[in-house]
């Protein structure tokens, strides 16, 4: 994508963006000089730079320009509860009062496995680690200890966080075109070691078939099938009828272990996507919401597997880690899990469904083609029209937009919203009705803004 792009309405866009955001644009100057690109962070940069956001509150954010904006991010949708939640942040102080961690066994750490456990349908028992690449990581080397085996298979354009073996076919590009076998072409992403493809295959999201052939091909040899039960980062593609009982009946005949990585969608419901679509993965990853605003990971499952990990065993599995299970963490976490009870998980559903349904009437009102993907808080906004299956249809829609997703964020961020640049929009429990009538208003004006575009130098986007 090109940065100065001919098009008015594209300028007009920019430089009101910089207008609202001048002490942003200084402090990311500064931040160049230390921060490669600056930022640390790659999923939160965008062009012509980011805002420098200083507080927090509810579903509100406020930049250090003193704009304010209504959350439709929260982190990227850790923060199930908005923005220092008051009996969140009395979890935690309540902790830091006492100490923040200990570098010993505590009772905070059990409880909250305690809790999570009786949620989850997998967990029998479970460890902690620091992020939702850990929780995958970890999953993995289980399920590799486990069976003796080595070879993983994951989906196109699943993301599982940022350790070697799973950076294979994350984002759309040259990888996501179809092979001589009808599979994706495998690539790893830049920076990690080639040698990760001798055990990593690649097969379509919703795609029994392909997963089927695989299994055969390396009969006796895979480990594990790991994938979000709902596609992330690549366009919350949800899980076709029937697509996750038939991954649990293929991984069970082939007797291959199957891994849920929930870190995502560990929110659609009281206990995740495996209790919703009543499918029991061996292993579950975690993260984001379970820490209540702060960093961490786990993994866990079948006590069998789990039980590796225990150091009274001889060849134990080395599992540790300076902040794992930090008390703090742990606190805030449990504060957060019991706050979330089947009542707010009803409420942010029926919330994100009134937002998905709104994204799609204002596409068809304002006749171009687009629409929204995921499920039950969270969404996706796609520039194309049809069934979105996986990667390579998700992949489709943003080849087609072009620049116009990054445009579309810019104004949503000059109307007062705050979202993913990729599209993304995550709800929380701060919201109301209101508040998405409020986005779906401004949501509506940005696209009739963006139109004149997509008639002059986009009319393959003007719904038919």
């Amino acid at each position: 994508m090109t940065d100065n792009l001919p098009h008015e309405i594209f300028g007009d866009i920019k430089e009101r963006y910089k207008q609202k955001t001048p002490k942003s644009a200084e402090h990311n100057a500064r931040a160049k000089h230390r921060l490669p690109g600056g930022d640390t962070r790659t999923a939160t940069f965008y062009q012509p730079y980011p805002v420098y956001m200083i507080k927090g509150k509810g579903c509100n954010l406020f930049d250090i320009d003193g704009n304010q904006y209504i959350d439709m991010l929260n982190n990227y949708t850790s923060l199930i509860h908005g923005h220092a939640h008051p009996k969140i942040i009395e979890a935690a102080r309540a902790q830091l009062e006492n100490g923040s961690v200990f570098g010993s066994a505590t009772e905070i750490q059990y409880m909250h496995a305690e809790h999570l456990c009786a949620r989850v349908p997998s967990l029998d028992l479970i460890r902690y680690g620091n992020s939702g690449t850990e929780g995958t990581m970890f999953a993995m080397r289980a399920a590799r200890a486990f069976t003796g085996k080595d070879m993983f298979v994951k989906m196109d354009g699943g993301y599982h966080g940022s350790h070697d073996f799973i950076e294979v076919n994350v984002f759309p590009g040259s990888g996501t075109e179809q092979g001589a076998d009808g599979l994706p072409v495998r690539h790893v992403e830049p920076g990690a070691p080639k040698s990760v493809l001798e055990d990593m295959l690649v097969v379509p999201f919703n795609d029994l078939n392909a997963l089927e052939t695989q299994l055969k091909k390396y009969d006796g040899k895979i480990a594990a099938v790991i994938l979000e039960p709902m596609l992330g980062a690549l366009g919350m593609v949800a899980p076709q009828a029937g697509y996750l009982k038939g991954l649990k009946e293929l991984t069970e005949r082939h007797g291959v272990l199957l891994i849920f990585d929930e870190v995502i969608t560990f929110r659609i419901s009281t206990g995740g996507i495996q209790k919703s679509e009543g499918v029991t993965p061996d292993l579950t990853a975690m993260g984001k919401i379970i820490g209540g605003g702060f960093p961490v990971g786990a993994f866990g499952g079948r006590k069998d597997i789990m039980a590796l990990f225990d150091p009274n065993q001889p060849n134990a599995v080395f599992h540790s880690g300076t902040f794992n299970g930090t008390d703090v963490i742990m606190a805030a976490g449990l504060a957060t899990l019991e706050l979330y009870d089947q009542s707010a998980v009803d409420q942010v559903n029926a919330l994100g469904g009134k937002l998905r349904n709104g994204v799609n009437q204002a596409f068809k009102k304002a006749g171009i083609t687009g629409q929204a993907t995921g499920l039950g808080s969270l969404a996706q906004i796609h520039w194309r029209l049809g069934e979105i299956a996986n990667a390579l249809d998700s992949a489709e829609g943003f080849l087609l937009a072009g620049d116009l997703p990054r445009f579309l964020h810019l104004e949503l961020m000059n109307r007062g919203f705050y979202s993913a640049n990729r599209g993304m929009l995550a709800i929380s429990t701060a919201m109301d009705e209101t508040i998405v009538d409020k986005f779906l208003e401004a949501f509506a004006g940005a696209l009739e803004m963006l139109k004149p575009y997509v008639v002059e130098k986009a009319p393959h986007l003007l719904a038919g």
